[in-house]
């Protein structure tokens, strides 16, 4: 059997991943290849590493940190992102809370990050890095329009792989894993609309016509993504773990009882579905 994991993003709203990820974690959980957007990406590393409660220190300890993130840096001519890129993926990972690279390194499994090609507005699933060098594909797959400025890997620039394949369970089935774990951070048959500030980043992007027709399109293909997930859930086909409620969280959330009390949901959820995800694993 080759397991498949694949953890949607949603930027704060994925501390109910890392409470998914912390029973996983304590169940001795793995998957032969593991996909993640955005922050499923970035959260992800740490569960893959084996650093059970890393995520839940950063939630506690630094996401109403004033260093976390702030329109302040968004602002500043030298950082132009909403997140302070610097404290999140360098301060915090090699000196405040250190992560764990040896214990990457030995993951015996393929890791992938979810990119969009701000040429192209495709998704590209690039392997992690096991060492630091992981910093700049780790940015780009939360680098939100508008929010963030395009980051280069490589000889390419790209944005939050969200834009292009926001659940990519597809990907991980294409792959060659008969067994598929999913982690939504939306609730079970969450419908996406159109934003507000799509036309904005039309217009920011207007050099870039095919991540500008990605924006308009993204609604409409998270929708009939979600619906065919759910027919696979269905048809036993895939396994799916949603939170019950987001509890008012959003993207930017910085309440810590409320994001606490989101990660203790994934904590619930993990724990009562874990038969279940067992006899699907063992069939």
């Amino acid at each position: 059997m080759k397991l498949g994991m694949v953890f949607e993003g949603g930027a704060n709203r994925t501390v109910f991943s890392c409470g998914v990820m912390d029973v996983f974690l304590e169940q001795n959980l793995m998957p032969d290849y593991f996909a993640g957007v955005s922050a499923g990406i970035a959260f992800g590393v740490s569960y893959l590493s084996g650093q059970k409660g890393r995520n839940l220190k950063i939630l506690d300890q630094y996401m109403a940190d004033e260093r976390y993130m702030g329109m302040k840096f968004l602002f500043d001519k030298k950082k132009r992102a909403f997140y302070n890129t610097e404290f999140v993926f360098d301060e915090m990972p090699n000196k405040l809370l250190p992560f764990d690279y040896e214990g990457f390194a030995r993951y015996f499994g393929q890791v992938k990050a979810v990119v969009t090609n701000i040429h192209t507005g495709k998704p590209e699933y690039i392997e992690v890095p096991r060492g630091k060098e992981m910093r700049d594909l780790l940015v780009a797959s939360c680098s939100l329009p508008i929010l963030f400025q395009p980051v280069r890997v490589g000889r390419r620039y790209y944005l939050d792989g969200g834009i292009s394949d926001s659940i990519p369970f597809r990907h991980v089935i294409d792959a060659g894993c008969d067994k598929v774990i999913v982690v939504l951070t939306r609730e079970r048959g969450y419908v996406k609309k159109t934003e507000h500030v799509t036309r904005l980043a039309n217009r920011l992007y207007r050099n870039y016509p095919n991540v500008a027709d990605a924006l308009t399109s993204r609604a409409k293909r998270y929708n009939a993504c979600m619906q065919e997930l759910l027919e696979l859930e269905k048809e036993g086909e895939v396994f799916v773990i949603a939170p019950e409620s987001t509890y008012g969280v959003g993207r930017t959330e910085t309440d810590t009882v409320k994001l606490r009390r989101l990660y203790d949901a994934g904590v619930e959820k993990a724990e009562n579905e874990m038969q279940a995800l067992r006899d699907y694993l063992n069939k």
